[in-house]
């Protein structure tokens, strides 16, 4: 499976934007897809994931109730849902596809990778 993130962009904070991570190459929906960041001269950071089913999510804990992952296994997509965006939301986004099993914050737990899309928040 390749992975093709897109949607991010020049906001302002407090904006709202929505990522889109689409797949294509092999069966999608039995793939637990999360989220990560990195933030110019910082390592990569979990973000948030969702099951194959989307019957269930995890959150890092900073970002619970500004970030939510949906996806639409039809058309083959995982959303990221921000809100609330700050300064320090300014990073590079990447979704990554696991195998279906317990979702993981880990980031060796996903074995697929797209290739980032770049988000910055100006105050």
């Amino acid at each position: 499976v390749q992975l093709q993130a897109s949607g991010g962009g020049l906001v302002q904070s407090g904006d709202s934007l929505r990522l889109s991570c689409v797949a294509s190459g092999r069966t999608f929906s039995n793939l637990n897809v999360g989220w990560f960041r990195q933030a110019p001269g910082k390592g990569r950071e979990f973000v948030g994931a969702i099951t194959w089913s989307g019957g269930s999510t995890g959150y890092a804990d900073s970002l619970k109730g500004r970030f939510a992952v949906q996806r639409d296994n039809d058309k083959n997509t995982v959303f990221l849902h921000m809100s609330g965006l700050k300064s320090e939301d300014t990073a590079v986004y990447y979704c990554a596809a696991a195998p279906k099993e317990g979702l993981s914050h880990k980031d060796t737990a996903y074995t697929v990778w797209g290739q980032g899309t770049l988000v910055t928040v100006s105050s």
